[in-house]
């Protein structure tokens, strides 16, 4: 019996139509980055095991794709592991490679091996797929792409501005309005901990203050106490729970509450740097938004935190985010390399699109015309004009069987071609071709030039 045909969780097929949306809209966010200035790179699907492995914590490093040593992998593994059954402990003995995680550590790994044939600042962008064994659930897969940008080499704030709005530049090109870019800076998380006595407790802090659109302010709250946060601290952060106005007035409130916090204070004159010449420049679509309660990343980014909301009346999270981090490259050896980053989450921005039905009509269409089979003579007649047709550019196939018509009209019209071609022993006769529009039924006789001029309008 045949095995059923299957695929592993968390992948998927992409029909052409599918497949046409997804170009789409990677095409314009590669647009976006090159009008930017940023250059293409590509890194290897997988890497060396020690490459990627303890650069994540400890749960990436669990939802890292090892892949198993060629040939008989288990017998130059050393017998004690084995016989030990840990298997936490075998995996460096029978894997020396893994399928890449995501595009940032590739990204670094590349810099420190290319450090002398790059010149810096660096920028580059990359869109490739990544794979996690994560648990696939909607919006989140095993496998998907990543769209990246980033500059290394440059500590400058201008860097910020710049991908503010890169960010509003690609979802106003896509037609999304109305995203919201929220940003955040690590240096003002830090700063607030160190003002209400909960410095030694950042991370707990912080992860908590993140999950306030989870699980409101008392559940924040809850949280907190459980971690060991004193109540005297979270009485404290109270005020950030009701921070309203403009970016302009948000700074104001975090500048009071932030006075004795050198490094808090830090935070807030970045931020306001990064807004004044980003909405100075003028955003064509999104709204910049001061969220002090964003920290994704957190043992990562140490300065500059990015998020980008769907518009509200998609209910999706994010569908793009980034940050500045000082010492990227420092994991290979490569030491003092600020850089700064954000990536466009391609599979949540389709489902915005195809929600919000953004998608232009062009699209989603194939050819632009077929020709019909009416025999092996009309064929022969036809293919001449068709391989015409391609040369100018217009999108053509022909059905290659000589089937009953209807049969061919349907199949037109199931993959959405708009027109159709006849040949048949009358235009062979006259030099013309019969075109017919597939929506209205309208057809013409018309002579080669003729109908040129009706495809290309």
């Amino acid at each position: 019996m045949a095995q059923k045909p299957s695929i592993p969780k968390g992948t998927r097929d992409f029909s052409p139509s599918e497949v046409a949306r997804r170009q789409y809209i990677i095409q314009t966010i590669r647009q976006g980055f090159e009008k930017f200035g940023f250059h293409p790179i590509e890194t290897p699907s997988f890497e060396n095991y020690e490459t990627l492995m303890g650069k994540y914590g400890e749960e990436g490093d669990r939802l890292i794709f090892k892949i198993l040593n060629s040939g008989d992998y288990l017998a130059k593994a050393d017998e004690a592991v084995l016989a030990g059954k840990d298997s936490q402990k075998l995996i460096p003995h029978i894997s020396e490679k893994a399928l890449r995680y995501d595009l940032t550590v590739p990204f670094a790994r590349y810099v420190v091996m290319h450090q002398n044939e790059i010149d810096f600042p660096f920028k580059r962008y990359q869109i490739q797929p990544v794979w996690r064994a994560d648990r696939p659930q909607k919006g989140r897969y095993r496998e998907f792409f990543q769209c990246d940008a980033d500059v290394v080499g440059s500590n400058s704030l201008w860097q910020e501005v710049e991908f503010i709005l890169l960010y509003d530049t690609v979802f106003h090109a896509l037609g999304i309005q109305g995203t919201t870019i929220k940003i955040n800076n690590r240096k003002i998380l830090s700063g607030i901990a160190e003002v209400i006595g909960a410095k030694d407790s950042l991370i707990d802090f912080t992860v908590a203050l993140d999950k306030l659109d989870k699980i409101g302010e008392d559940g924040v709250k809850k949280e907190m106490l459980e971690k060991g946060i004193s109540e005297a601290a979270i009485d404290a952060v109270a005020p950030l729970f009701a921070l309203q106005g403009s970016f302009a007035e948000k700074l104001d409130q975090l500048e009071l509450m932030l006075s004795s916090s050198e490094e808090g204070m830090k935070g807030v004159a970045e931020l306001r740097f990064v807004c004044e010449k980003a909405l100075a420049a003028g955003l064509q679509s999104a709204h910049l938004n001061l969220d002090v309660t964003l920290a994704r990343g957190l043992n990562y980014y140490t300065g500059a935190i990015f998020e980008v909301a769907a518009p509200e009346a998609v209910q999706l999270g994010s569908i793009g985010g980034g940050g500045r981090y000082d010492d990227l490259t420092g994991i290979f050896g490569l030491k003092n390399v600020s850089g700064v980053g954000i990536s466009f989450g391609l599979d949540r921005i389709y489902l915005v699109m195809e929600e919000l039905g953004l998608f232009p009509p062009a699209v989603l269409a194939a050819s632009k015309v077929i020709f019909l089979n009416l025999g092996e003579a009309e064929m022969d007649y036809a293919f001449t004009a068709v391989v015409k047709m391609r040369h100018l550019g217009i999108k053509t196939e022909i059905y290659p069987d000589a089937a009953k018509m209807g049969k061919q009209f349907q199949y037109a019209d199931k993959k959405g071609i708009p027109y159709a071609v006849i040949v048949g022993s009358d235009e062979m006769s006259q030099q013309k071709y019969t075109l017919k529009h597939l929506g209205s039924g309208d057809q013409q006789v018309l002579t080669w030039d003729e109908m040129i001029t009706v495809l290309q309008a």
